[in-house]
C-alpha cells in the first residue's frame, strides 16, 4: 500500500500542503490557515476514532494538538505527506494523554462524514470500502482489534501511506501493512456486494 495506492487527489492535496507549510514556516499566516484546512478534517476523524464521538472531545484534543503544531512548526522538516504524519503523531500523543486522564481505552470509530469525503484508494481489499454502507463500516471498524482499526483509520481517514502509518504507530512497516490488510479484509469478508453485513456467528472483535 505505497504511494501508488494513493489517489491523484490525495497527492495533489499533499503538494498544496507542502507549499503551504513552506510558506507558513516563513511566517505566512494565510498559508498556515490553508494547511489547517487541509489537515484538520482527517485529523479530527482520526481523533474521533481514538477518543470517541461524544460532544466536542475530539475537537478539543485537536485544538491542543494544533497549539503544539504551531509552536513546533519551525522544527518540521518534510513535505506535505510528511506533515500529515507529523501532525497525526502529535494528535495521537494528545489523544492518549486525554485517555490517560479519563482512564479510558481508545475506541476506534471513524465518523461517517470523514469517510464519505475521502478519496478512494486503489488496493483491492480497500475497494470494498467504496461500495458499501458507510454507517455499517463504522460499526465494523469499531469491532476490529485496536491495531487493525488504528491502521485502517490512519490509512483511510488521515490518508497516510504505509511507511508514514508505521512511523506514527512506532511499528515496523510490515506489521502495520499486515494489520491494515487484515482489517480491510475482515471488513470485506463481513460485507456483501450490496453492503449488507454477514450476520453469521462471531464478531470482528473476537476474530483476533
Amino acid at each position: 500500500m505505497g504511494q501508488g495506492g494513493r489517489s491523484r487527489r490525495a497527492r495533489a492535496h499533499d503538494e498544496e500542503l507542502g507549499r503551504a507549510i513552506a510558506a507558513a514556516q516563513q511566517g505566512d499566516e494565510a498559508a498556515f490557515a490553508i494547511a489547517y484546512r487541509l489537515v484538520q478534517p482527517g485529523l479530527v476523524g482520526y481523533l474521533r476514532g481514538l477518543v470517541g464521538t461524544e460532544g466536542e472531545t475530539a475537537e478539543d484534543v485537536a485544538a491542543e494538538a494544533w497549539l503544539e503544531i504551531a509552536r513546533d512548526l519551525g522544527r518540521f522538516r518534510g513535505d506535505g505527506a510528511g506533515f500529515r504524519g507529523w501532525t497525526a503523531t502529535i494528535a495521537r500523543h494528545r489523544a492518549f494523554d486525554h485517555l490517560r486522564r479519563q482512564r479510558t481505552r481508545p475506541r476506534p470509530a471513524a465518523p461517517e462524514q470523514d469517510l464519505l469525503e475521502l478519496p478512494g484508494p486503489h488496493d483491492t481489499p480497500e475497494q470494498a470500502l467504496e461500495a458499501i454502507s458507510t454507517r455499517r463500516v463504522l460499526d465494523l471498524i469499531g469491532e476490529l482489534p485496536r491495531d487493525q482499526a488504528e491502521a485502517v483509520l490512519l490509512r483511510v481517514v488521515v490518508g497516510l501511506d504505509g511507511p508514514a502509518t508505521a512511523r506514527v504507530l512506532g511499528k515496523r512497516p510490515g506489521a502495520v501493512r499486515t494489520a491494515a490488510h487484515r482489517g480491510l479484509r475482515r471488513l470485506g469478508e463481513r460485507l456483501g456486494p450490496d453492503g449488507a453485513a454477514d450476520e453469521g456467528p462471531g464478531t470482528l472483535g473476537e476474530s483476533r
